[in-house]
């Protein structure tokens, strides 16, 4: 078989993505904090660009220079201090008080605070880096991690936990058992626990008054007591149905499965909404949240720098418009996004009035299509813009998303959006009696009579999409 080399003009059409609408679709799906954010960072990147400022006062709202403060007079301070002791005062009352208050606070994140524990053992060298190693190890929730679940049991998963950190660290199974032994009784309780079942009894054996029935429990029945098998744990320790009971409050009233909250979680912040839809009369007003958005734009400086000839070298001038067109790009892609922004919700509005004006159960079903097909965009333009974005409307906040979602028709030929029917299966759940929790089929016969019509089947995917278990596990004994 023979080769040949040989040239060939070939003419094809291709869709390359410029620059310039990159720079627009990342900029559509990033949420308001994270493009003020971008914008600010590029203003200190990009010379060419300025943050235009506020002009909504003269030269007469600049702020006069406050007024520097007088020294203080430390002969009138030590009287003052002289006087109260004569009187009995103690000044440093308040300052233990606040010292004490610190101690008894954890602060800071989970690591810290039992590393600070572990500082205070004064352990061995050896069996502090052993110490250092296992808490390193320890989850946000206050579990050691070192193997991988998989198929393993719970003996398995504390015997091999244990044999891989003498393995990494060279050292004996025995030690490595003391360390993690004295860690686990660090606070919070069943920190550093293998598995659920040794965090439960590590708090079990810890509590005021131990309860032999509730650490067999935990040490031998915990997937019964799971399923809500009270009668065949009750069978297996020749106890009463009752005793059981009482065993499982304490469990849930007294026990925590993870120890580790409350330590080094962020803190929640509010929504800021992107939109603003406003009822003027009986018109709704869209208004795009402008506060806090940096307003950009061109330096004259560098502007007349390009226009005047012999002012700056070819490399300087080369520089500023690679960099006055990145400028010009972002000004313009800022104000693109901004402007998609408002004609969505601008349809949303459009399509949801009767939401609007009489609740929940007028939200009609919507799907990207009804949206791009609108506006003239495509339908991932659509769901980039909706993504991480929220609007404040006169019924609350919702994320773009919420409008989005399929519908069925009710029994009167009316279309019935699916987060309409997900509200009244949370309602009906609410009003249900606690120790007799309604089962899927007695749901969907109730909102039968509402005129919802929902298979079994889907009424179950609508439970576990709100977060509720099934009635076997939401039923109470006691």
């Amino acid at each position: 078989m023979a080769y040949e080399l040989k040239q060939e003009l070939k003419l094809t059409q291709s869709l390359v993505m410029t620059p310039q609408l990159q720079l627009a679709i990342k900029l559509l799906q990033l949420s308001r904090l994270e493009l003020v954010d971008l914008v600010r960072e590029e203003v200190q990147t990009n010379p060419v660009l300025e943050e235009t400022p506020d002009t909504d006062g003269g030269p007469e709202s600049v702020p006069a220079p406050e007024p520097e403060k007088p020294e203080v007079d430390w002969q009138a301070y030590l009287e003052d201090q002289a006087e109260y002791r004569n009187q009995g005062i103690n000044f440093n009352e308040k300052e233990d008080e606040d010292f004490m208050g610190n101690i008894s606070s954890s602060g800071g994140s989970l690591n810290e605070h039992l590393l600070w524990q572990l500082n205070m053992q004064a352990l061995p060298e050896k069996d502090h880096a052993i110490g250092e190693f296992v808490i390193g190890n320890i989850d946000e929730d206050g579990y050691l991690r070192v193997v991988e679940r998989g198929d393993l049991s719970d003996d398995d998963i504390e015997r091999r936990t244990v044999e891989e950190i003498s393995r990494h660290l060279e050292v004996s199974v025995p030690e490595v058992e003391g360390v993690l032994g004295a860690i686990q009784q660090f606070d919070p309780a069943g920190v550093g626990s293998r598995n659920l079942r040794e965090c439960l009894l590590i708090q079990a054996r810890n509590l005021q008054v131990r309860d032999t029935v509730v650490e067999e429990i935990i040490q031998n029945h915990l997937e019964k007591i799971g399923r809500k098998n009270f009668k065949a744990v009750a069978r297996s320790l020749g106890i009463t149905v009752e005793e059981v009971y009482e065993a499982v409050k304490i469990i849930n009233k007294s026990l925590n499965p993870s120890p580790g909250s409350g330590f080094g979680k962020e803190e929640s912040s509010a929504i800021v909404p992107d939109i603003y839809v406003h009822k003027v009369g009986d018109e709704y007003v869209i208004s795009l949240n402008e506060d806090g958005m940096p307003k950009l734009k061109i330096s004259p400086y560098y502007r007349e720098l390009l226009k005047n000839k012999g002012q700056a070298s070819e490399q300087a001038k080369v520089y500023i418009q690679e960099k006055l067109r990145s400028a010009v790009w972002l000004i313009k892609s800022v104000h693109q996004r901004q402007r998609t922004i408002f004609r969505v919700v601008e349809c949303i509005v459009k399509f949801q009035r009767e939401f609007l004006d009489k609740g929940l159960k007028y939200l009609k079903p919507l799907v990207l299509k009804d949206i791009a097909e609108e506006i003239g965009v495509h339908e991932s333009t659509v769901s980039r813009v909706t993504s991480n974005k929220y609007v404040q409307m006169p019924r609350g906040i919702f994320e773009l998303k919420y409008f989005f979602s399929t519908g069925m028709s009710s029994s009167e030929g009316d279309d019935l959006a699916v987060e309409y029917i997900k509200e009244k299966m949370r309602d009906i759940i609410k009003s249900e009696d606690a120790k007799n929790p309604l089962s899927d089929k007695q749901i969907v016969e109730i909102l039968k009579k509402s005129g919802i019509v929902l298979a079994r089947r889907t009424a179950a995917k609508y439970r576990e999409a709100i977060g509720v278990l099934p009635s076997n596990r939401r039923k109470v004994h006691y």
